[in-house]
């Protein structure tokens, strides 16, 4: 009697070549065996798995409903294996060759730009390309390897791992706030120096809602707009008005006291959808050693939750 603890790798990819091809012959000359061996190794796993894998007659050979049932557990299981194969082998090995990475223009300045030289000196093999824009990459049209971005996930031809969740932040200088007071409803804006960023799209707008609403706009007539929230920044450090940004810009300046954070009791942000700060790579089941030492680095450096996060004076 034969049990399944008889049956061999190579009967299961055997197997699964006879599912792909639908002919013996086919898979004994790429196997280089005989059509009859073929056929007596598939009546050896038919005994072990004790099911009919295959109808067979003289003009086609078809899997059954449990031959197909059974194709789809085999490729899990040779998947599986593979995927371990593969983990042992590169570990035993260091990521090597020219990664590119492609990030936004100033969260790259802030988070990934330094951490570029531990990267290198963690992984001395490796040649690193870091191109900054902010405008749209497509991963499979574009030479990147990883692509970090801020958005709303929802293309599904690109893999990705998700760092955390952007927050949004309403601040502004403490002498700002001494000289003109504390809005404590998004109505009292109007009455305030806002300090707006303007996009390719036209200028932020400004959402905020309390703990189970909805999210309301609030127009504004800003001081100031810019492209560039660096400039935006510094003016909102000296003292010209407020601004609205993201924890990953602004976190340091909370921290230190540099801008104050405005109106708690309120959520604020630019969108009514999650913002999600992630890296993504072309759609691959097996995406490439150097891409995943650059992820899983990165996953470890910003931390959980994100070090930019932590301790926000409010």
């Amino acid at each position: 009697m034969t049990h399944l603890s008889d049956i061999s790798l190579r009967s299961l990819k055997l197997f699964i070549d006879v599912c792909e091809a639908l002919n013996f012959s086919v898979v004994a000359r790429h196997e280089g065996i005989s059509p009859s061996q073929v056929s007596r190794m598939i009546h050896q796993l038919e005994d072990s798995v004790g099911q009919q894998l295959f109808y067979r007659n003289t003009r086609a050979i078809i899997p059954t409903e449990n031959g197909r049932q059974f194709a789809i557990a085999v490729r899990q299981t040779l998947q599986q294996l593979e995927e371990a194969r593969r983990s042992m082998e590169e570990g035993t090995r260091e990521p090597s060759g020219l990664v590119r990475i492609n990030a936004p223009v100033f969260f790259g300045q802030r988070h990934i730009a330094p951490q570029i030289a531990a990267l290198s000196a963690r992984y001395p093999q490796l040649d690193i390309e870091l191109t900054q824009t902010d405008d749209y990459i497509d991963p499979h049209k574009e030479a990147t390897d990883v692509i970090f971005r801020i958005g709303t996930l929802t293309d599904s031809s690109y893999h990705a791992r998700i760092f955390g969740t952007q927050h949004y932040y309403l601040a502004a200088s403490p002498d700002y706030l001494k000289q003109h007071g504390s809005p404590q409803t998004p109505e009292q804006l109007a009455e305030h120096d806002c300090l707006v960023y303007r996009g390719s799209s036209g200028p932020n707008r400004w959402l905020f809602r309390q703990p189970q609403q909805e999210w309301v706009h609030y127009p504004l007539s800003p001081r100031l707009t810019s492209n560039n929230a660096e400039t935006l920044l510094i003016a909102a450090l000296q003292g010209m008005g407020i601004v609205l940004f993201p924890d990953w810009l602004l976190g340091d300046k909370l921290q230190s006291g540099e801008l104050v954070g405005i109106m708690p009791a309120y959520t604020a942000s630019i969108t009514t959808e999650p913002l999600h700060i992630a890296a993504l790579y072309p759609d691959s089941r097996h995406p490439p050693l150097k891409v995943r030492a650059v992820i899983d680095y990165f996953m470890t450096a910003f931390g959980e939750p994100l070090y930019w996060q932590k301790d926000h004076r409010s």
